[in-house]
């Protein structure tokens, strides 16, 4: 199971090749993205120059994709990994930790562009599809 960052959808709205091919190559995997996700492609469709459009977008990602709510099990791995990441001088945006305790409590794969913050996360599994197929023309796989 993926979940699907924030910064994918956007790729994937915006028609980035390499991250349209490699959700075709995952067509039959299951995919799902955080109601965190969801909440911040909203505010980027309101905060947008086409919000009617860019809203209908969100609302049709929100009708193709399970939305993961936040549930207590997710706040209590973000509150330990938040204290861990502090006490080692490391800082993740909160939503962005929020995000990856929900892939972490749930077994998901991470599927992100965002390694900066990602790799961050002890015992989360990143993979990032807006790098391109390799020539083999399997999609980009494994941790960071």
């Amino acid at each position: 199971m993926y979940l699907l960052d924030t910064d994918i959808l956007i790729y994937a709205l915006k028609g980035d090749a390499t991250v349209v091919e490699n959700l075709r190559r995952h067509a039959a995997d299951p995919k799902a993205i955080s109601v965190i996700s969801y909440g911040e492609l909203i505010y980027g469709a309101q905060n947008s120059q086409q919000v009617l459009a860019n809203l209908a977008k969100a609302h049709r990602i929100r009708e193709t994709l399970p939305i993961i709510d936040v549930t207590p099990a997710v706040m209590e791995t973000f509150g330990l990994l938040k204290a861990e990441l502090r006490r080692s001088g490391t800082l993740v945006d909160d939503f962005d930790l929020v995000i990856g305790a929900t892939a972490l409590v749930l077994g998901y794969t991470m599927v992100t562009n965002n390694k900066k913050h990602f790799s961050k996360i002890p015992g989360i599994t990143v993979v990032n599809w807006a790098e391109p197929v390799d020539p083999d023309g399997n999609a980009p796989d494994g941790d960071i």
